[in-house]
């Protein structure tokens, strides 16, 4: 052993060399395979600055942009969309500063980014499939406005973004930047909810809907993942245990208050249509009507099984907490009889026109939402 270590004998040296190199490349290999297929097509993207370790991101199939964005999107009115959507369909509605739009699942099943502008305010409105994950991003930050794509990659099963000005990696599920320049940075959130068109429709009539004019050929109305959404089936490229506390394609709505997450599972909502509760001594409210189409069960969304439409508001209003329950259909507070829409908004009665605010929460299957926050609790019905 001495003589490995210290002779200057040829062979003793090449010796050295070689189990050196062997210990230096078994220390490094993981990162270089790692980051070697990154490099060559992210040659912009400083993979040395990062939060999350490399082998958590894994290909999903397509390459950069091979699910394309819309970056110009184009609008039509609820007359025209009507033509060509089931009245059943889900559509995220977004409001901001007093502008309405709509945007069909049908097409974000196929594009999964929208960059727009809606109430004078950048905004990407994003749709993972895989975790049925709709999240609506404020595109500005640090000082300028992101334009996002697709990298083809995933994480957690979770749609794994980029912005191409600094090609900079994101996490849709968090709007955190996990590579790149920006990592850490993390984007805004913008409330929205997601519902029926025929509920969209009959609330904003005048509003538009975003167009199938997208500049891509797709069969949009068709679903590419026909079935996925059966509630115990196991989730594409999840690679870590899932959380046994409900199904994994359990659709659930969360509410986030502070650091504290409460789940409400979608299979409760038919027997709890309205939901009176408080989180960390907050009170909420969750509003739910049956009868809107999954876009990721049947491969024709028209042919879909129904699940329900849940969104969710804060239930003090002007200093008051209003108790809610449905009275013969309509969404009522017992307070005053004003009746409300699914959007929060008083439609008739002493309160008329009055708004409900958000509280942070979206719509997402189980297994998604517990891998990235397994602390959440879980509501389990009756107030419990």
């Amino acid at each position: 052993m001495k003589a490995l270590l210290t002779s200057n004998r040829w062979q003793f040296r090449l010796l050295r060399i070689a189990i050196i190199t062997a210990v230096a490349w078994w220390a490094v290999k993981d990162l270089v395979y790692a980051q070697l297929p990154y490099s060559m097509e992210w040659p912009y993207t400083n993979f040395e600055n990062r939060i999350v370790d490399l082998s958590e991101i894994q290909s999903g199939g397509p390459p950069k942009d091979g699910i394309p964005p819309i970056d110009e999107p184009e609008f039509d009115t609820t007359a025209e969309a009507s033509k060509w959507i089931d009245q059943r369909e889900p559509v995220v509605v977004l409001t901001v500063n007093n502008e309405t739009r709509a945007y069909p699942l049908q097409i974000l099943t196929w594009h999964e980014i929208v960059n727009d502008n809606v109430g004078g305010i950048p905004v990407s409105i994003t749709f993972c499939p895989l975790c049925n994950a709709t999240i609506v991003f404020d595109r500005r930050l640090a000082g300028r406005v992101l334009d996002f794509g697709t990298t083809g990659k995933l994480r957690k099963s979770d749609l794994v973004m980029y912005d191409r000005q600094t090609e900079s990696w994101w996490q849709q599920f968090s709007g955190k930047a996990i590579v790149g320049e920006m990592s850490g940075e993390v984007l805004k959130r913008i409330p929205a909810s997601i519902v029926a068109f025929e509920d969209f429709e009959f609330a904003y009539p005048f509003a538009q809907v975003l167009s199938r004019r997208t500049g891509h050929r797709r069969p949009y109305g068709k679903n590419p993942y026909s079935g996925y959404d059966r509630i115990d089936d196991q989730p594409f490229l999840f690679n870590q245990p899932v959380d046994e506390r409900l199904p994994p394609m359990e659709r659930v709505l969360n509410v986030s208050v502070d650091t504290t997450h409460r789940l409400y599972p979608f299979s409760i909502l038919k027997d709890e249509p309205v939901i009176n509760d408080e989180v960390t001594n907050v009170p909420v409210v969750v509003f739910s009507r049956q009868g809107t189409l999954s876009v990721l069960d049947a491969s024709v969304i028209a042919n879909s099984k129904m699940v329900p439409s849940a969104t969710v508001y804060h239930r003090r209003l002007d200093g008051r907490v209003l108790n809610f329950e449905l009275r013969d259909g309509r969404l009522v507070d017992r307070e005053t009889g004003s009746e409300w829409n699914l959007f929060g908004t008083c439609v008739a009665g002493p309160l008329k026109d009055k708004q409900l605010s958000k509280p942070d929460s979206g719509v997402h299957f189980a297994f998604a939402w517990l891998a990235f926050n397994p602390e959440s609790q879980i509501y389990r019905g009756n107030g419990s």
